[in-house]
């Protein structure tokens, strides 16, 4: 069976054990074709097929944490601003653009009101009008608590900034450098019709369809499978999937993916950085994305990082018209680990380089320090150091010499970054010591005394 025979018999497998009247997916990968289904019926005339438009709920905040991180790149905003700075708000003004974005700011979940009896959202006036009736149900910093309020007056901060609307903003500064034109705020005719499938016949009742107001940066958006899974593989491998970086550095979206809170103290299933949902999976790699929900619908959206086999970039999503098909939504990573383990990247071949630079020459092989051995290479035209009791899969420390200053380097990459690496070379000039985050590093094992561990 093919691989893609596989992934369809997952779909059509999930969908039918889920009860989703419909049930898109699809898997991008930056070394092989889109791969798609869509299985059911949208619930209008128009035929279900991939250009179809579901609700992807709280992805949304992804693209409102993304244009955040552009302010911040452009020198509009710190992420330790207090939002009060750049917005003029009655309460609430001293919380900061970082915790707002990654849900420790204590913000209660939802805008003033019961917003879920009535769906009648308010709108981006009224709900900076009832912030003063809103809680801050936690301390700042204490612990992840979601929320929807939180992202919507993110919204309102990048609007307010760039001058023009939320979704005026998106679509200049993400939709379109991106060409994700199947990502929309109104759907149009292609909207499927989302439902509450009866927990025990096999009724499927229609749920509302609503506008979500001045709550639309956390929750209003429409897409395809193919456009959530183009936009996932952009948060895993933005280097790959826009290298020009005609939306964020990709040194920024790697900022965005550092773990800032786990989403349950006690269980560390999953964490929260800038904006995106990590989720760990075995042998060091990481699932980046988010899920959402809305009245009759449900949606995923994951990309990878690392692992053997994993292609430059790969993301994949699921989209289901029924609001109680959450088992449904574990197939974006299924999906994923069936795509990369029946048919992994092709491996690249080695070939020679140039040799390390005669400045460097002397420091290549074995050295100690707290008693542990390590390797210096050269590999890739960088310096670089790994200990030898670490895993095999950890990431080598990567070395870039300072500008300006003699025989210091600092770590871009793995093991203690940031830190500085300190050459001490004798009087041929070949390197006799050094000295990293500093930790004395020598040719044989000592204490810290400098004692000879075997003399």
């Amino acid at each position: 069976m093919s691989v893609e025979s596989t992934m369809d018999r997952q779909a059509r497998l999930s969908q039918a054990e889920h009860r989703a009247p419909a049930l898109v997916a699809a898997v991008y990968r930056s070394d092989r074709p889109l791969w798609s289904v869509a299985i059911g019926t949208s619930g209008t005339p128009r035929a279900l097929d991939d250009a179809t438009l579901f609700r992807i709920g709280s992805i949304t905040k992804t693209f409102t944490a993304v244009m955040v991180m552009q302010c911040r790149e452009e020198g509009l905003l710190d992420l330790d601003d207090p939002i009060g700075r750049h917005l003029d708000l009655p309460a609430h003004s001293d919380a900061t653009v970082r915790r707002l974005l990654s849900h420790t700011s204590g913000l209660q979940r939802e805008p003033y009101g019961d917003v879920w009896d009535t769906l009648e959202l308010p709108s981006a006036e009224r709900l900076v009008a009832d912030l003063e009736r809103a809680e801050r149900v936690l301390a700042p910093g204490r612990r992840f608590h979601y929320s929807n309020l939180a992202f919507s007056l993110l919204g309102l901060l990048v609007a307010r900034l760039r001058g023009g609307t939320w979704a005026e903003v998106l679509a200049d500064r993400v939709l379109g450098p991106l060409a994700l034109t199947d990502i929309v705020v109104t759907p149009g005719e292609r909207a499927a019709v989302g439902y509450l499938v009866d927990a025990y016949s096999d009724h499927a009742r229609p749920e509302p369809s609503t506008d979500f107001g001045g709550v639309g940066p956390a929750a209003q958006l429409w897409s395809t499978a193919a456009g959530m899974a183009t936009w996932a593989a952009f948060l895993s491998a933005p280097a790959t999937v826009d290298p020009a970086e005609r939306v964020l550095k990709a040194s920024t979206v790697e900022e965005m993916r550092w773990p800032l809170t786990v989403t349950d103290g006690l269980n560390w299933t999953a964490g929260f950085g800038l904006g995106l949902l990590l989720v760990p999976m075995p042998e060091r790699v990481l699932h980046v994305g988010h899920d959402g929900a809305m009245p009759g619908f449900l949606a995923a959206a994951y990309g990878r990082c690392g692992g053997a086999g994993t292609p430059p970039a790969i993301g994949a999503a699921v989209l289901v018209s029924s609001g109680t098909a959450a088992g449904a939504l574990g197939l974006s990573h299924s999906l994923m680990d069936t795509a990369i383990r029946e048919d992994p990247a092709a491996v690249e071949p080695w070939a020679p380089s140039a040799p390390a630079p005669d400045e460097y020459q002397s420091i290549l092989g074995r050295w100690w320090s707290e008693g542990f051995e390590f390797v210096f290479t050269w590999r890739g035209g960088a310096l670089q150091a790994r200990r030898l009791v670490d895993p095999a899969a950890a990431p080598a420390a990567v070395f870039t010499p300072i500008e300006g200053v003699v025989d210091e380097l600092r770590v871009t990459g793995g093991r203690e970054v940031g830190e500085r690496l300190r050459l001490h070379r004798d009087e041929g000039g070949a390197v006799r010591l050094m000295h990293w985050a500093t930790y004395r590093f020598t040719r044989v094992q000592e204490t810290f005394e400098g004692h000879a561990a075997s003399g």
